[in-house]
């Protein structure tokens, strides 16, 4: 189990990595006028190899968590509320996906400060998630 739980936590460390970073190349794409083609592209590039990167990445953090709890029978109300902000992180991953698409089409209506504020959005479950892991209030 401990071997199990190792690679759990370095597949949640990662994959955070990429939640973090994506939104940020986001925001620099956001601010590149749509005449610097180089430096869009550029960005357009590191967005998608990161995303491609961390999806395989993420699934394994969740197939991870998912052994732990069915496989060693964890349980609490704590670990309830760990797997909806799981599954919200999901939901944010695969929007991220989303909104790498409509950046490569050209058709971003989003401002820079909204994705500053959308990157601060996994940093607030992450600090949920790691109080309910550590402390297990319920």
């Amino acid at each position: 189990m401990l071997w199990l739980k190792a690679f759990h936590i370095f597949f949640v460390v990662s994959w955070f990595a990429g939640l973090f970073y994506l939104p940020r190349i986001f925001v620099n794409l956001a601010l590149v006028p749509m005449e610097s083609a180089a430096e869009r592209e550029r960005l357009l590039v590191m967005a998608r190899k990161l995303y491609k990167f961390v999806t395989p990445i993420g699934l394994l953090a969740v197939v991870t968590g998912l052994t732990l709890w069915f496989g060693f029978g964890f349980s609490g109300g704590w670990l309830h509320v760990k797997t909806t902000l799981v599954a919200g992180l999901l939901a944010y991953h695969f929007y991220c996906g989303r909104l790498l698409r409509q950046f490569q089409a050209g058709a971003n209506t989003r401002s820079h400060v909204w994705f500053r504020v959308f990157n601060e959005l996994p940093v607030l479950v992450l600090l949920a998630v790691v109080i309910l892991v550590v402390v297990k209030p319920f």
